[in-house]
């Protein structure tokens, strides 16, 4: 999956597939986390968000299933 990089202080890229509704986040220190589940709205407003980090710990980090790639 192609990741975009965003501005972000924790944050380095993210990807998103619409048809598994899959969303991988890499973080600055290397980690890349996938999570299940994500629809195309959620992702979408992550990506236009003025705080990505802040979207990301408020909607997504604890709202859905994820794993460590």
């Amino acid at each position: 999956m192609e990741r975009k990089r965003i501005n972000s202080g924790k944050i380095r890229a993210v990807g998103y597939d619409p048809r598994s509704q899959v969303l991988e986040v890499e973080f600055n220190d290397g980690r890349v986390m996938a999570f299940s589940g994500v629809s195309p709205e959620v992702h979408r407003r992550f990506m236009a968000a003025p705080s990505p980090v802040s979207f990301f710990e408020d909607r997504i980090l604890d709202e859905y299933p994820s794993r460590r790639l």
